[in-house]
């Protein structure tokens, strides 16, 4: 009889799983049209592309906008226009699980795209291009990447720029060490309160901690670049449906130029919610995706 009852849990079990499976299983739309919501990925702290201003509000930011866009195709795709949107926050270490497994529809931050990145999940058209660089405080006397030579350098838990680092401090044969944060804010503070002597990231994000810091005159960036990053935003592979209506609407906003007004929204002016503005004008890097949209990785 006991056997009986624990193998009947057992078979249980195994059905909620099956269930579980095939659920995940379904393509994206149908997902969507059925649970009437759509679950996207966003990031605490990356400002200026995804960022809360408050702790229960939705982020908001550049690539927050171009993810919005996307759900008002997927409403009129759906004829769905209450669909329900909800955010996961997510972190460079659990992002690329969390599209995998359908947590999380469409990740909306600052993902570079990789080609070891693109076997496991697919990616959008590039929205940004970012180039690695390194800041450091004005008063430490750093002025080129050489002297990092016996200092310790921030990085970013699950980031691009970790590897990158490594690269150039064997290519170098360079004496660097490394402390990480679990997000760009909490990285920054390393570099803020001198447990490191540099923080390496791309220059965007840099450029934007530096303008929220309240100390914009205490920090620079570096000259130097290690690589630039083109940032996509993730999707689940072979869901050729969806695929298709997330490029279709950010080539669109691309080619057509409207991307170009949601740029200078959140590049060129004051922004929520210190006005802090980072001055940023469009690289000849982003102007070129925009004129000829493409998901190629590095």
């Amino acid at each position: 009889m006991h056997l009986s009852k624990i193998a009947l849990a057992l078979t249980v079990v195994g059905l909620q799983a099956l269930a579980i499976s095939h659920a995940q299983s379904k393509d994206t739309l149908t997902k969507i049209k059925e649970a009437g919501v759509i679950h996207l990925g966003g990031r605490d702290a990356s400002f200026p592309f995804s960022y809360k201003v408050g702790s229960d509000e939705a982020p908001i930011g550049f690539s927050a906008d171009l993810c919005m866009k996307v759900v008002d195709a997927v409403k009129a795709k759906l004829n769905l226009p209450q669909l329900k949107v909800q955010y996961t926050m997510v972190t460079p270490t659990n992002r690329i699980p969390l599209v995998q497994n359908g947590t999380i529809d469409l990740e909306c931050s600052t993902t570079t795209n990789t080609k070891a990145r693109a076997e496991m999940v697919e990616f959008a058209p590039t929205h940004f291009v970012g180039s690695v660089a390194v800041a450091v405080k004005k008063n430490s006397g750093i002025t080129s990447m050489a002297q990092l030579d016996g200092k310790t350098v921030a990085t970013v838990a699950g980031s691009t720029s970790i590897q990158l680092l490594r690269a150039y401090r064997k290519n170098e044969k360079a004496d660097i060490g490394e402390l990480s944060g679990k997000d760009t804010g909490e990285t920054f503070l390393l570099l803020q309160s001198d447990r490191a002597a540099a923080m390496v990231l791309e220059d965007v994000q840099l450029a934007g901690l530096i303008a929220r810091s309240g100390s914009t005159g205490e920090y620079k960036i570096l000259d130097e670049r290690l690589r630039d990053e083109p940032y996509g935003f993730m999707l689940r592979k072979d869901d050729p449906q969806f695929k298709a209506l997330v490029e279709t609407t950010l080539t669109t906003l691309m080619k057509s130029g409207e991307i170009n007004q949601i740029y200078t929204k959140w590049f060129m002016r004051p922004l929520p919610p210190s006005n802090a503005n980072l001055s940023f004008p469009m690289s000849p890097a982003v102007q070129e995706i925009y004129k000829n949209p493409n998901n190629k990785g590095v």
